[in-house]
């Protein structure tokens, strides 16, 4: 095992109930790196991690894989060194994020009428409504990734988070549509595959952040989730209890990493080291007579970087991303009025020094450090709970928002049965012989819980014909 890998430790004393948890592998495939991270659920329901690696990201460019083979390889190097933390692993399926500036979101609105208005509402009638959001006309070459309802309406009843069991003529909902570049897609899907292992599912990036940063208050208090990625910022905002807006901004560390490199006249891998340990996001916080001397290029004299200087371009650029961050806040009318959970700072590029007063100052709103250590036992390695990791560790918490799910709806349908058994055999003996007497419905979409939304059929949307060339 390398020297830089976290010591994953893992606890051989385990319960029954704790061996029967599935093991969820979260893959993250990124700018600048490919994160590869295994976790289970211990019999408290925290996270407890099995396995960690990273590999340095190649081929993919502002969130998009644009040379597959590049990216296979650093899959593949990044799988290597999770089995080199454990080696008990087997890794056959992944959750994989999807963010790039192709991803795009739009508002719509659904109705149906229903035919028997008696009868309460059942969920089979509120998937229909759902799927009818699907044939929404976008624009050629995109594809619909997910339908996620916000409010629902019964008649003249408004804002309902759940209408289960409500009876009414007409229901409908307000519905945020995340779209994506058919292309982009594939080329994901087809990376992931070409290095063994299979695609369970792609979940937006900063809705994964999300889930691994914020807490059931932040959801009802109002937030916006600022992902700073390598390649782009992802944006997030959640309002009364729902997901409100999703944005990509084209700008992230690696646009900082190359501004330095320009304006001082510097390699790439010197800009990214000054960058992570003299940067700041804020130039007067910076003495104007402190120097950075770097090594000349073939012989030549050493250089001197003012660190002033330094910090006034890493704030030029991250004072025009928060521009962004304020301009799509105001699109949707949430300004600091309304955000009382304030502005979530995560991702890779949000431990710049300084960030959060700049962010404070741009936007008005409180701001903090979002660090995924919330969902995690308390056996892990302090690097698995910097920001950087967020979007992985949400992965793996979406991994077990379906299991979960799909066993409590499995345990409904159990139920369901034998209470009907119960009803059309009274006095008589009820028996289910066995699990496939139960009929599997979709899980209920609720509100609160807003990573239900992601469609486990999302992969087969994109599923192509093996690939028969070398």
């Amino acid at each position: 095992m390398s020297s830089n890998e976290p010591n994953i430790q893992t606890n051989t004393n385990q319960t029954t109930m704790h061996q029967e948890q599935p093991i969820i592998v979260g893959l993250d495939i990124g700018t600048t790196k490919i994160a590869a991270i295994a976790g289970r659920k211990n019999e408290f329901g925290k996270l407890e991690i099995l396995g960690f690696g990273r590999a340095n990201s190649n081929g993919v460019e502002h969130g998009m894989v644009l040379n597959i083979d590049q990216t296979i390889k650093a899959i593949q190097m990044a799988l290597e060194k999770c089995y080199e933390s454990n080696p008990s692993l087997n890794i056959n399926e992944v959750y994989v994020g999807i963010a790039g500036q192709h991803i795009k979101s739009l508002q719509t609105r659904g109705d149906i009428v229903r035919q028997t208005i008696e009868e309460e509402i059942r969920q089979e009638e509120i998937d229909r409504l759902v799927a009818d959001q699907y044939r929404t006309y976008i624009p050629l070459g995109d594809q619909i990734i997910d339908v996620i309802p916000q409010q629902f309406t019964v008649d003249n009843f408004q804002n309902i988070a759940n209408p289960i069991g409500y009876s009414g003529v007409k229901v409908g909902a307000n519905f945020h549509i995340i779209t994506g570049d058919k292309n982009a897609i594939r080329n994901i899907n087809r990376s992931v595959e070409k290095a063994g292992l299979k695609t369970k599912d792609l979940v937006l990036q900063p809705l994964a952040s999300a889930a691994a940063v914020m807490s059931e208050q932040d959801l009802e208090a109002g937030v916006a989730i600022v992902d700073i990625g390598g390649g782009t910022t992802d944006l997030a905002i959640f309002y009364e209890g729902v997901l409100k807006y999703t944005a990509v901004i084209p700008f992230g560390g690696e646009n900082i990493t190359n501004d330095i490199k320009l304006g001082l006249g510097v390699l790439k891998v010197q800009a990214e080291a000054m960058k992570v340990q003299f940067g700041s996001a804020l130039s007067d916080e910076t003495k104007s007579n402190t120097y950075i001397t770097i090594p000349g290029l073939r012989g030549m004299a050493p250089k001197e970087i003012s660190v002033k200087k330094l910090a006034n371009i890493i704030q030029a650029r991250m004072s025009e991303i928060m521009d962004f961050v304020s301009y799509h806040l105001k699109q949707v009318g949430l300004d600091n009025r309304n955000l009382n959970g304030g502005i979530i700072l995560t991702g890779g590029g949000s431990q710049l020094k300084h960030l959060l007063q700049l962010t404070e100052y741009l936007t008005g709103l409180n701001a903090r450090i979002g660090i995924p250590n919330e969902h995690l036992s308390g056996e892990y390695n302090d690097e698995l709970a910097m920001p950087m990791y967020s979007t992985c560790i949400g992965l793996i918490l979406k991994g077990y928002n379906d299991y979960e799910n799909k066993n409590k709806q499995m345990a409904d349908n159990y139920i369901s049965v034998v209470s009907e058994a119960a009803l059309t055999n009274v006095g008589e003996d009820v028996v289910v012989e066995k699990e496939s007497d139960t009929v599997e419905v979709q899980p209920r979409r609720t509100l609160k819980e807003f990573m239900d939304s992601f469609k486990n059929n999302l992969i087969d949307m994109f599923k192509e014909e093996p690939d028969t060339t070398l």
